[in-house]
């Protein structure tokens, strides 16, 4: 169908809508039609999308339903190898020449000869691109990673057998399909790595995230499941919610178990395997009920990856005996590069390289932490049309410059410390990464969402804060309402708020005081005087992909939260003095 319309060798197919069989179907018969298949996020505005169809010569166009085809037919005018628009996931509210119901557009194959596709796919050579994956910089527009076909075919096998995913042959694995196809994580578990093992896939509400994925996980009932840090964290904290809902004696029980199942469970990562009477016991009382009850009771394989979690939902999710392995890459090694293991796991570690990529640690100080670089068949093959971002990327030894500073252990397991971008560089000249602070003041006070570290250049650091909010189902827009977990918090102080603007507008005494005092308790262990939180300020919004503080795999971005609450951040050096 893609070749009766005119798709043309090394054009886009941009697919644009929420994960299904017919995203699938359009991605692999735009490669196998000799043309590029490119994801498009749903979030993206008409302006990015245009971004992206342009940048790789879009032919055809599939879109999920009337909502995404206004996008495009907002920009249509503007892109001129545009042939056709496909919309699937509802019957077309109108009639325009071009314009095709995914039924039509599967008509229309009929009439090509079998011979004339087998020849284009004949035609084809494993080191060729037939894949883009637009990576959502944090700077400037994003770039279109060209992945060939070994790197989808390779990368797939040798991951996939790495975790010991089974082959359909033997046993029957099941996943659920739900993070953006846009993104490499997804396509790689959900496509190809399902693809080359024979998985079942299952695809989940377009609403997943904002709540209906546990109801299809206990429904499907999955063997291996994927999670970015958020949907952890979510789950993390509906738990909690629902554990302090419950009697004295239940909250007693858990909270005994939970005790045994950390202990047992880092006693096992550091290679003791005698199991204690009571974890027994404590999984027969709790975790078994609490793994049915997020329909994780066949997952064997949880995993985390796109952007850092914390130890303290990491400790969460093990001491209900859910250990979350940790695994790290980027779009530009065709997903995964380092894997955990249940044999082979460290807390905070992202494992070790899969069999067959290399890591190398450029320049390292003297804690032995410089920035990781990657070698292998998984390495991308360049930035379409923008050859000197390429070489910045891609050494001339070929090793892949991942921008990430890390460490190995004595056991050869990868450790991430930070970004050299995010690295705030002080007026003293200190390096301070800021991940570590944010996640310990979060760890210090429940009710912070966000927290975000400045002071780059500046004589001191400082903290732009959010607190926990409801957010609106539709239009993922933080609202003004605490969460109810948030009001508990609050009540416990002492304070009777329930709503954000509240606690800003009255500087709640309780709260300022609580979130000082947690403040103050990180800065005790503070590694230097440089590296303390010296003032703070509340935001009145949370930070949401719909106000452009997060990506679309809820990474923070740095620079446009910068941006956007500049004169708070301003107001922090307004004063010369340096706070005592």
């Amino acid at each position: 169908s893609c070749l009766q319309l005119g798709l043309e060798r090394f054009h886009g197919v941009c697919i644009l809508g929420f994960n299904s069989a017919e995203w699938f179907i359009a991605d692999i018969g735009a490669i196998l039609a000799g043309g590029f298949a490119v994801g498009i996020y749903t979030t993206n505005s008409p302006e990015a999308c245009h971004y992206v169809a342009e940048n790789c010569s879009a032919n055809v166009l599939v879109v999920e339903n009337h909502k995404q085809l206004q996008k495009i037919l907002e920009i249509q005018h503007k892109l001129p190898h545009l042939k056709a628009i496909i919309q699937y996931g509802e019957e077309l509210k109108e009639k325009r020449p071009n314009l095709y119901s995914w039924g039509e557009f599967m008509d229309l194959g009929k009439d090509v000869p079998d011979t004339h596709l087998r020849e284009i796919i004949e035609s084809q050579k494993p080191n060729q691109c037939c894949t883009l994956i637009y990576t959502s910089g944090t700077t400037g527009q994003p770039k279109g990673v060209m992945l060939s076909h070994d790197n989808l075919t390779w990368t797939a096998s040798a991951a996939a057998r790495f975790i010991r995913l089974t082959d359909a042959k033997e046993k029957q694995e099941l996943v659920v399909s739900y993070l953006p196809l846009s993104h490499i994580a997804a396509q790689m578990s959900d496509i190809w790595s399902a693809m080359t093992f024979g998985v079942q896939v299952f695809f989940a509400q377009p609403d997943a995230l904002k709540g209906t994925l546990v109801d299809t996980l206990r429904e499907v009932r999955p063997t291996a499941f994927l999670g970015v840090p958020r949907v952890w964290e979510k789950m993390e904290e509906k738990m909690k919610s629902i554990g302090a809902k419950s009697s004295a004696l239940r909250r007693k029980v858990a909270s005994w178990a939970k005790g045994v199942g950390l202990q047992t469970n880092l006693k096992r990562m550091n290679g003791c395997s005698e199991v204690p009477v009571n974890f027994h016991l404590a999984r027969h009382l709790v975790y078994k009920k609490v793994r049915k009850a997020i329909g994780l009771d066949r997952c064997t394989k949880c995993y985390t990856g796109a952007a850092p979690i914390t130890r303290e939902t990491l400790e969460f999710f093990l001491s209900l005996n859910i250990p979350v392995y940790e695994l790290y890459g980027m779009s530009e090694s065709s997903g995964p590069h380092t894997i955990s293991l249940p044999h082979a796991f460290k807390l905070t570690s992202c494992g070790k390289e899969v069999t067959g990529c290399r890591t190398l640690i450029h320049k390292p100080d003297g804690d032995g932490v410089g920035e990781i670089c990657f070698s292998g068949r998984h390495i991308f093959m360049g930035y379409l049309n923008m050859e000197e971002k390429t070489k910045e990327a891609i050494d001339e030894d070929g090793w892949l410059h991942s921008g990430d500073l890390g460490k190995h252990d004595k056991d050869g397991f990868l450790y991430i410390t930070g970004r050299i971008k995010e690295l705030i560089i002080t007026a003293g000249g200190e390096n301070v990464p800021p991940v570590p602070i944010e996640d310990a003041v979060k760890g210090a006070v429940p009710i912070i969402s966000n927290a975000m570290l400045v002071g780059d250049k500046a004589k001191f650091l400082a903290m732009l804060l959010t607190l926990k909010c409801k957010v609106d189902a539709e239009t993922g827009q933080p609202g003004d309402d605490l969460t109810p977990e948030a009001i508990e918090y609050c009540q416990k102080l002492g304070s009777k708020a329930t709503k954000v603007s509240e606690i800003i507008s009255s500087k709640d005494k309780a709260v300022y005081a609580a979130i000082q005092k947690g403040i103050s308790a990180v800065n005790e262990g503070a590694v230097s005087n440089a590296q303390k939180v010296q003032k703070w300020v509340l935001l009145e919004k949370d930070f949401s992909l719909f106000g452009g503080e997060l990506g679309p795999t809820m990474k923070l971005k740095r620079p446009e939260v910068a941006r956007k609450y500049k004169d708070q951040i301003a107001q922090f050096y307004a004063d010369v003095d340096t706070p005592a």
